[in-house]
């Protein structure tokens, strides 16, 4: 009989632990799923904020920001280089303030959209059957910033402590030059005070399954020529016109573009594209047709590797491209710096040598990341402004298996692929926040 008793209890217990089990595997996805779905409502709810140019929703932006930040438990301020364009900065203090900080760095404006042209309104947020989530600013560069602070929000949760400070900064006008964001904030005595030893900044989506990091950028030269010449009735041959040397000039400049194709893969091509050509002379059905104009000129944007010899560049603007005999001129609308101001190349060294750049590559192999060779961004970022000070930074936005797609009608980005960002920030976090010097390497932050 208490044999019987005995076997019927070690039934009972096992069936009592099978469905406490049971109730723990049932309860633990239906957590993770709740929690994924507000992280995906968070960041719908900064997607719906436009803040497109040129009119962006500034103010509620920084609101929306700040109460994350209360959120979490972060210090927070607004500051304003420029009235009415707040930059949002936040701080998750280190315990040891003398470390070099890290900088994660965003813009929250957006470039402008045609409503027309998109299958979701573009401020809709939008999520489709497939889990893509439809939104100016979801590639560039909104999902960056949320995935800094979902990051930061889980490691908090987690107990976690950084050594260093953290700050993120949440700027505004990328989109137009960054003068009276990322600019005027890293020129300031505010950012003198932190004391920033890396940042992170945008990347670019990739196609494949990995990540695309960038260590560089081609800076903006936005060059007009303008050729002179003689006026005179339409019907005459006249040598040396404007539009015949402005034409001259197209055509070096053609030459030179064809030259780089070869170089794309290379990362160190310079990109020049014809943006107008102004000429002629205005009449109420047209232009006046039977007049030569006596001046015309030409707009290219060019974008500039920080390998290139900038005096080697203006030398051959001014021999072939608008030589002064053939009655041309050129001026920049503007040129940006390719050197830092210890008179460097800006960029970011890739190998052993930075201790950040380990640190990137092997936070993101523990994150199940993959990342393909570092690159040269093919256009600005705010990272140049950080660059130009000899900091460190790193072009980064984690989203593989995902087209390219800012600027772009139907831009959007897979709520998987954002959730598994979140975890790569926060492995690269903890490390970065975590990182104590080897000082027996003698590494400074002028050799990064």
């Amino acid at each position: 009989m208490e044999t019987v008793f005995f076997s019927f209890k070690n039934h009972l217990l096992i069936l009592l632990l099978f469905s406490v089990l049971l109730l723990i595997l049932t309860i633990h996805p239906l957590e993770a799923e709740s929690e994924d779905a507000a992280i995906i409502s968070r960041f719908q709810q900064y997607l719906q904020i436009n803040t497109a140019q040129p009119t962006p929703q500034y103010q509620q932006s920084a609101d929306f920001l700040i109460s994350q930040a209360k959120s979490i438990g972060l210090e927070f301020q607004s500051i304003e280089f420029a009235q009415n364009k707040p930059l949002v900065l936040l701080k998750w203090p280190g315990s040891d303030p003398t470390l070099p900080s890290v900088l994660l760095n965003s813009h929250t404006d957006v470039v402008p959209v045609e409503v027309h042209k998109w299958a979701h309104h573009p401020f809709g947020a939008h999520v489709d059957s497939d889990g893509n989530i439809f939104a100016r600013g979801s590639q560039d560069m909104k999902c960056v910033g949320m995935q800094y602070l979902e990051a930061i929000r889980r490691l908090k949760s987690s107990g976690f402590h950084p050594l260093r400070s953290v700050y993120l900064s949440f700027v505004p006008d990328e989109e137009i030059g960054s003068r009276d964001g990322a600019k005027k904030f890293a020129d300031s005595d505010i950012f003198n005070s932190m004391n920033v030893g890396i940042v992170l900044d945008e990347g670019l989506a990739s196609p494949s399954e990995n990540y695309r990091t960038f260590y560089a950028e081609r800076n903006p030269w936005w060059l007009v020529i303008k050729a002179t010449g003689p006026p005179g009735h339409g019907a005459k041959l006249y040598d040396n016109s404007a539009m015949e040397n402005l034409l001259k000039s197209v055509e070096s400049v053609r030459r030179f573009r064809a030259s780089q194709f070869d170089l794309v893969k290379a990362g160190e091509v310079f990109s020049v594209n014809m943006v107008f050509l102004k000429a002629g002379t205005p009449s109420p059905t047209g232009f006046v047709m039977n007049l030569q104009p006596s001046e015309a000129e030409a707009g290219f944007d060019i974008r500039v590797p920080p390998t290139a010899d900038p005096e080697s560049l203006e030398r051959q603007f001014a021999e072939e491209w608008a030589p002064a005999s053939r009655n041309m001129t050129f001026q920049f609308k503007e040129k940006a710096s390719i050197h830092d101001k210890l008179g460097r190349p800006m960029l970011t060294k890739t190998d052993s040598s930075n201790p950040w750049w380990s640190l990137l590559e092997e936070a993101v192999r523990k994150a199940n990341g993959k990342l393909s060779k570092p690159e040269i961004f093919p256009a600005s970022t705010d990272a140049r402004y950080f660059r130009e000070r000899g900091l460190p930074a790193v072009g980064f936005s984690p989203m593989a298996n995902t087209p390219i797609l800012l600027h772009d009608h139907n831009e959007f980005l897979n709520q998987d692929e954002y959730l598994k960002g979140i975890n790569v920030y926060e492995s690269i976090i903890k490390a970065y926040a975590s990182y104590v010097e080897d000082k027996s390497t003698g590494s400074s932050r002028d050799e990064l």
